[in-house]
């Protein structure tokens, strides 16, 4: 299970109210780096979402340090990485969010087995969100015997 995940966005107060709004959350500062927010449901799983300014890295410490996050001048234009999140907000109230934030937001299928949102943070960065209809649809898919089957053939047909 992942906990949480950390994105670089170009404002990350802004974007951490938003997904602090999709999600039912709070949005409060992340004070190991200053400049950048947490997006926190306080749910069971203790989920949670980082926002860093935009060309931040992590980088290993030195010895037995700690990461660093250091400060590059460059940041990309997307971000290549991207989660899937569910959330308790509904199609209407994401698609809504989105148009009032002008950044893209399409609900799509992924192949034939389940639907997501894809909202596209400060239309650079897509994070796939779950409505809870659609949380059930991709648990069913990723939890059945024969998704499991299905990618292991796939694998064994790999190493031929």
């Amino acid at each position: 299970m992942i906990h949480h995940i950390s994105f670089a966005v170009n404002n990350p107060h802004h974007v951490a109210q938003v997904l602090a709004e999709i999600l039912k959350a709070e949005a409060v500062p992340f004070p190991p780096h200053p400049g950048s927010y947490m997006v926190i449901p306080f749910d069971e799983h203790g989920t949670a979402i980082e926002l860093y300014p935009s060309g931040t890295q992590l980088e290993p410490g030195e010895g037995d340090r700690q990461c660093e996050f250091v400060q590059n001048a460059i940041s990309p234009k997307y971000v290549d990485i991207h989660a899937a999140i569910s959330v308790p907000a509904s199609q209407e109230e994401i698609e809504k969010i989105g148009d009032r934030e002008g950044w893209r937001t399409v609900r799509c299928t992924r192949e034939t087995f389940f639907d997501v949102i894809e909202f596209w943070v400060e239309n650079r960065l897509m994070i796939e969100l779950l409505t809870p209809e659609m949380a059930t649809q991709y648990l069913q898919f990723t939890t059945h015997p024969e998704t499991k089957k299905m990618f292991t053939a796939e694998l064994a047909l790999a190493k031929v």
